[in-house]
């Protein structure tokens, strides 16, 4: 699939380049854009010459380099790095997992599995019964002696009826997210979800899990859709044996960076807009749509504004964040260093649903504000940007960043 960073940057900069009925100078933004465009370039350097980005990682580190460079390349008016502290965590180098019917001939049955994000390891093989749950609630309803000292698996399946698939995927994620905490509450020995996705395949997806003080830690891991059916039809025959082995871990937290760059405001430049994504990626992908084409379609529209001679009358700030995907330190302690700096904020905007054509934007503000930006549409819809509504601005916009009138956006 093609990414489709063009729509997406020229969306950013359209909408805030105060030209909107301007068909002049969108036609001169498209141009730059189309005819001369970097945002693919750099997205391949990106994910090519660096690859997964995990916090903590060496990889994580030269993509900060690599960004903080880029921007200086560009001579924006300020470029600049926030020193933060983010969570170190690795997979280490076993991943394995089958399973056997009990007192059958079947045969065992190798798995496609990977830890999720912040689990702990198994210290070794670890064997245990293994017990389905649909849903996380069906999980909680559970009797302890139903649960302690089995394995429990997840197997709740995204709703491919969905228009967004988001709403699929948020309706899944607590399995992920807090799965490792109710089956910990219940006294099993580990727990499996099904991956968070609509193929069926043998492509694992990983992702953020956590823990909760005062309940046992537990190893947690996905297991590619396909693998899962092939689970689920086993337990329909009789008692299953797990078998499971992760050598994951935590480190000490490590220093990393947020990369920032600016166009410096022509009359009220202590007023500023953010807009951006995060530079971080799970271990066992590049990251090209979570969230590579994000941070790279923002570069990419502050380059063309810059290169055209446009003059913002307010600050405009492109935050490259660092640790969306198991931490949100990036955005929690941005949001701390804008306060203590005395900063004033009017509007956050973050792209972070991947690199597909962008329709418009989902607002986290004041009704009022839907209006302005629903006001956008005469001048967009010919452009097929025209979609305007209620919704959520974003994991990196999150934190408690102080913005006048509270106007938090994500494409």
């Amino acid at each position: 699939m093609k990414i489709r960073l063009v729509p997406g940057l020229l969306f950013w900069a359209i909408t805030f380049c105060h030209f909107a009925q301007d068909s002049l100078f969108i036609r001169q933004i498209y141009d730059e854009a189309l005819l001369r465009g970097e945002a693919y370039e750099n997205l391949r350097q990106l994910c090519k010459q660096i690859g997964p980005r995990l916090s903590g990682s060496a990889e994580a580190e030269m993509a900060v380099n690599w960004s903080y460079e880029k921007m200086n390349a560009y001579h924006f008016d300020r470029v600049t790095k926030q020193a933060i502290t983010v969570p170190h965590w690795e997979r280490g180098t076993k991943e394995s997992a089958w399973f056997k019917v009990v007192n059958s001939y079947t045969a065992t049955q190798k798995l496609h599995l990977l830890a999720l994000g912040g689990s702990i390891g198994t210290n070794g093989l670890l064997e245990a019964e293994v017990i389905e749950f649909k849903t996380l609630d069906a999980l909680k309803n559970a009797k302890p002696k139903e649960v302690a000292g089995k394995i429990v698996f997840l197997n709740q399946k995204m709703d491919a009826a969905q228009i967004q698939t988001f709403k699929a995927y948020g309706a899944c994620y607590a399995i992920r997210g807090n799965g490792a905490v109710e089956a910990g509450k219940l006294g099993a020995k580990a727990v499996v979800i099904r991956s968070l996705g609509l193929p069926i395949d043998q492509h694992p997806h990983t992702g953020s899990m956590h823990y909760e003080k005062e309940v046992p830690k537990i190893p947690a891991a996905a297991l590619s859709t396909q693998d899962a059916d092939a689970l689920s039809e086993a337990l329909a025959k009789g008692k299953v044996q797990f078998y499971l082995e992760m050598d994951c871990r935590d480190f000490p937290d490590a220093s990393s960076f947020n990369v920032m760059a600016e166009i410096k405001g022509s009359q009220n430049p202590e007023q500023i807009i953010t807009i951006g994504g995060h530079l971080d990626s799970w271990d066992t992908g590049e990251g090209a749509h979570d969230d590579g084409a994000g941070v790279i379609h923002c570069l990419e529209a502050l380059r063309i504004l810059y290169t055209l001679g446009y003059k913002p009358k307010h600050t405009i700030r492109v935050v490259f964040f660092m640790n969306e995907e198991n931490g949100n330190q990036g955005g929690q302690q941005y949001a701390k260093w804008c306060v203590a700096n005395g900063e004033q904020h009017i509007a956050a905007l973050e792209s972070d649903r991947g690199g597909f054509a962008p329709r418009g934007f989902n607002l986290d503000g004041p009704d009022q504000y839907l209006s302005l930006l629903q006001s956008f549409e005469p001048s967009l819809k010919s452009y097929d940007l025209h979609i305007f509504e209620k919704g959520y601005g974003g994991v990196d916009l999150s934190g408690k960043l102080e913005i006048h009138e509270r106007i938090i956006i994500a494409m």
